[in-house]
């Protein structure tokens, strides 16, 4: 079987990261719930973590990353904590529903007013309408780095410095690119950087956090056992404590500590120049097949996400084809991109997604082209 949806998941693990969670599930107990070594471990473990996630994001602050399941709970956390009544928010037709819906949440609930930034047909945002969305009462700019469903990237170093020349926080979607591509908190201007483990970083599905800038304050989300303080009637109010109400998942955050280690030692720029390369072989493949519609911008920078589809055929069906014809998995349908599907037109065919990863091969890059080119003619 060809795996080509690592965006998103990535099915290959390195072995470290697989060796990581079971070492951690035969000796690690309740981090931050017990002096005896096997609780200890699993807190060192935790805040070994911690600090290499800071070190790779390049937040300041170890105990300002804080985990989570996953970025949807990390954007929850972050969306939910930060905005009050009468808030303007600014987000583009870029994003998945991770963003969008806690966003419609509130505007429903009467908290924030939303403006979008629109995207073109090749699905790229009008930069421009970033400060013309500006208004008196806006809080923030809310934006992913990449499309999931087109692979086009979001310039955030020219975004975080829009927000902060007007004062704004400036609140990233880092799924698409944590681990794949290079990021800097400081440099980028972002305020709370939210990500996940299970897709360029290669680690343990569960597993994700934020990254938050000191200063900023962020109301918790949830509250229960914290390990610490347990008289108060409140959550403690330190980060990380304040939003990690409950156990942690210190067995995956074990395989995230060992992804974090692989992707360091092989380095972001050299896994990013693998995965777009791959991407490059596979748009050069199939952009030149009759009957191919391929979406997105491939002369800006860019995930290795190739989504096309082949006619006017179903993408449900194409992807259903591939993977009982040719066993190659991909990702049809809507990608939880309702507004760039919009953009693009393809809101009522979908679109099929080649998404690529580190343990992706040419080989199976050129058999993908060719299962493509067959279901094409």
């Amino acid at each position: 079987m060809i795996y080509l949806d690592n965006a998103a998941t990535t099915l290959r693990k390195p072995q470290c990261v697989i060796d990581a969670v079971v070492q951690a599930m035969n000796s690690m107990g309740n981090a931050g719930r017990g002096a005896h070594s096997n609780s200890l471990s699993a807190s060192r473990v935790v805040y070994d973590t911690r600090c290499k996630v800071a070190k790779l994001f390049g937040c300041k602050r170890p105990d300002h990353v804080v985990f989570t399941c996953n970025s949807t709970e990390a954007l929850n956390i972050a969306l939910n904590g930060i905005f009050e009544p009468g808030d303007h928010v600014i987000t583009t037709d870029l994003e998945h529903n991770s963003v969008l819906r806690p966003l419609y949440r509130l505007e429903k609930e009467g908290v924030i007013a939303l403006d979008f930034v629109p995207a073109d047909k090749q699905g790229r945002p009008n930069y421009a309408s970033f400060e013309g969305l500006i208004r008196e009462n806006t809080r923030a700019i809310v934006c992913t780095h990449a499309s999931n469903l087109t692979g086009n990237m979001i310039d955030i170093a020219r975004v975080g410095k829009i927000a902060h020349n007007h004062g704004l926080l400036f609140v990233v979607d880092a799924s698409q690119t944590a681990g794949a591509v290079p990021i800097d908190m400081e440099a980028m201007d972002i305020d709370i950087l939210c990500f996940t483990g299970h897709k360029g970083l290669m680690a343990p599905q569960g597993t994700g956090g934020l990254c938050i800038r000191e200063g900023v304050e962020i109301r918790p989300f949830k509250v229960g056992g914290s390990g610490v303080h347990s008289y108060d009637r409140e959550q403690p109010s330190p980060y990380p404590t304040r939003l990690e109400a409950g156990t942690l998942n210190s067995h995956g955050i074990a395989g995230l500590s060992a992804s974090l280690d692989y992707v360091n030692q092989i380095g972001v720029e050299a896994i990013r120049s693998h995965e777009n390369a791959l991407m490059r072989r596979f748009y050069d493949g199939v952009s030149k097949i009759n009957g191919i519609t391929v979406y997105g911008d491939f002369d800006s920078e860019r995930t290795a996400v190739v989504t096309l589809n082949i006619w006017d055929e179903d993408s449900s069906m194409i992807s259903d084809v591939l993977f009982e014809d040719y066993e190659i998995s991909t990702r049809p349908g809507a990608h939880c991109a309702p507004r760039m599907h919009e953009a693009l037109g393809t809101t009522e065919q979908g679109a099929v997604r080649f998404s690529f990863s580190w343990f992706n091969t040419e080989e199976e890059v050129d058999a993908a082209i060719r299962a493509v080119a067959e279901l094409a003619e």
